[in-house]
């Protein structure tokens, strides 16, 4: 048999492309619903442009975090290489490409300024939470052990906070 062996390391993408291209869809299709008038937009005058401000810094956030964790990082090189990333960005956040997606899209469901659109971001989180508990979280566990757990008890999950220290 010719059968290749798989290698040696954590998946390069891993469930990256399924929450991305879930998330960005979601957020597309509920904008262009609002836009084409098929979802009511709800939310006092003026709330777009209040809205806006909050929308934009999130989706440049989102893009400092997506940059610091894919290149200043080099989460990549990590994984190759089968190194726990855990300083830089990864000591504040430990998924933070799959955060930067979330910060996007929550960014882009302010600015139409519809607040029926807020029910997106909560059910993102989820869906984040559950795939990583199911998945990523599992994979690194087997891979890296104590280390990994310990890590997860300092480190939030998808939301950027300082470290907690050890006890």
């Amino acid at each position: 048999m010719n059968r290749k062996e798989p290698p040696d390391h954590l998946p390069m993408c891993g469930v990256g492309p399924v929450f991305g291209i879930t998330i960005i869809a979601c957020t597309v299709l509920a904008i262009t619903l609002t836009c084409l008038g098929l979802i009511p937009t709800k939310g006092p005058a003026g709330i777009g442009r209040i809205l806006s401000v909050p929308g934009a810094a999130l989706i440049l956030g989102g893009a400092f975090l997506w940059y610091a964790a894919i290149f200043r990082a080099k989460i990549d090189d990590g994984i190759l290489n089968n190194r726990l990333v855990t300083t830089g960005v990864y000591a504040w956040v430990r998924n933070p490409i799959y955060t930067a997606f979330l910060m996007f899209c929550t960014g882009a469901l302010l600015i139409p300024g519809n607040l029926l659109l807020l029910f997106l971001p909560p059910v993102y989180w989820a869906f984040l939470t559950l795939l990583m508990k199911h998945t990523e979280e599992k994979w690194l566990a087997r891979r890296y052990g104590q280390p990994y757990l310990h890590y997860c008890e300092r480190v939030n999950r998808c939301i950027p906070w300082p470290p907690r220290r050890s006890s």
